[in-house]
């Protein structure tokens, strides 16, 4: 796999100093222009770039953490390969935080794995004007552990649940050897680790437990934040969790499978809808992704998986703006997510991260969704 991390850091580092060069910041990292986040210095220079079609300019984006290493590498690669004179900032602040800045006019573009709900559409037209979202990628959430020992781990939807509502406290629980007849278990206190902001990867860990487990449901719902029972660890963003789990003996949580793979972490295997245990690789993912059913607004969860697919998968969202951005900063938009959607290395990009990529109808259909990127200017 790829070290991501290092070419992460470089590009951060360069694009904290084209935010503050740019646009400014305040203690939230927002750009301070009253223009919905169009940034007015964006794109004024008419110099074409060396390789690119002539885009100049900054714009920034902010949001979920779950695609935050692919988007570092899809940045890295568009902005030294395809449009050399384009800067993009994306900030991994987590999905709530991304809708609040989206929604709060203070970037250009935000990032969920949650889709804007009718409320949250109806904010946005009443703020600015209507907004767009599309899907970019898939991915899986899996379930980590401290302990190398636990890898391929079987675990379903109900013993998760439990071990996260502390009625399963010890990896020795009966109902844990009961999925995993073969495993010397450890007499282990369990250490549950969640996201402590408002998450996109929680939204989508929940949802499962939700859709499977009524107790879950009641008593705490799919959301992107929620109360968590006394006895477990938050930690902030993927990293947060990733970190925490490393850290902790008889620590477990939820994080993308990015994260997991770049820290080396073990994880379960979930029983899906048709009672198999399936490991969290790309080859499942995708099954998932495939059985997704979108419809034409974009507003969709992923459930229900059988067959080979991993039942734990997500999709992440762009939001845009139909008006208010200046033509440049509509055009580095709509370049770079097409960009995302039509390039055969970015979808190599995608894949040696543990992301799916979309299939070439949905691409059709988001490709169409781009393009009404301020077409009501």
């Amino acid at each position: 796999m790829r070290n991501w991390r290092a070419k992460t850091a470089a590009v951060a580092v360069v694009s904290a100093l084209a935010l503050v060069t740019a646009c400014g910041s305040d203690d939230n990292g927002s750009s301070d222009n009253g223009n919905g986040g169009g940034n007015d210095n964006a794109g004024n220079s008419s110099e074409e770039g060396a390789d690119g079609s002539g885009l100049s300019g900054t714009i920034t984006g902010a949001g979920a953490s779950f695609p935050d290493p692919l988007f570092q590498e899809w940045i890295a690669e568009y902005s030294q390969n395809v449009e050399p004179d384009v800067t993009i900032n994306y900030q991994s602040v987590g999905s709530g935080a991304g809708v609040e800045q989206f929604l709060g006019q203070s970037v250009e573009f935000g990032s969920s794995e949650e889709y804007l709900n009718d409320e949250a559409l109806a904010e946005a037209e009443s703020g600015r004007c209507e907004a767009v979202q599309f899907p970019v990628v898939f991915g899986a959430v899996v379930i980590a552990f401290n302990d190398p020992a636990l890898d391929g781990l079987v675990l379903d939807a109900e013993t998760i649940a439990k071990i996260y509502d502390r009625e399963i406290t010890n990896y020795n629980d009966d109902a844990i050897a009961d999925l995993n007849p073969d495993f010397d278990l450890p007499d282990q206190e369990i250490l549950p680790v969640h996201r402590s902001d408002s998450s996109g990867t929680t939204f989508v860990f929940t949802n499962f437990l939700s859709h499977e487990v009524s107790d879950w449901e009641s008593k705490y719902g799919a959301k992107k934040e929620i109360e968590w029972a006394e006895g477990t660890l938050g930690g902030d963003g993927n990293q947060g969790v990733a970190q925490g789990v490393q850290q902790s003996p008889g620590g477990i949580g939820y994080v993308n499978q990015s994260f997991a793979l770049e820290a080396g972490l073990p994880v379960a295997h979930v029983v899906n809808e048709d009672g198999e245990a399936i490991a969290p690789t790309l080859e499942a993912t995708s099954a998932a992704s495939e059985e997704a059913e979108v419809p034409e607004n974009f507003q969709f969860t992923i459930n229900d998986i059988g067959g080979e697919g991993y039942p734990i998968a997500g999709t992440n969202w762009i939001f845009t703006y139909t008006c208010d951005y200046d033509e440049n900063t509509a055009d580095i938009i709509k370049g770079f997510w097409t960009w995302a959607m039509e390039s055969d290395r970015a979808d190599e990009l995608a894949e040696e991260l543990g992301y799916a990529p979309l299939g070439a109808e949905l691409k059709e259909r988001v490709l169409a969704e781009i393009e009404k990127t301020n077409s009501g200017s």
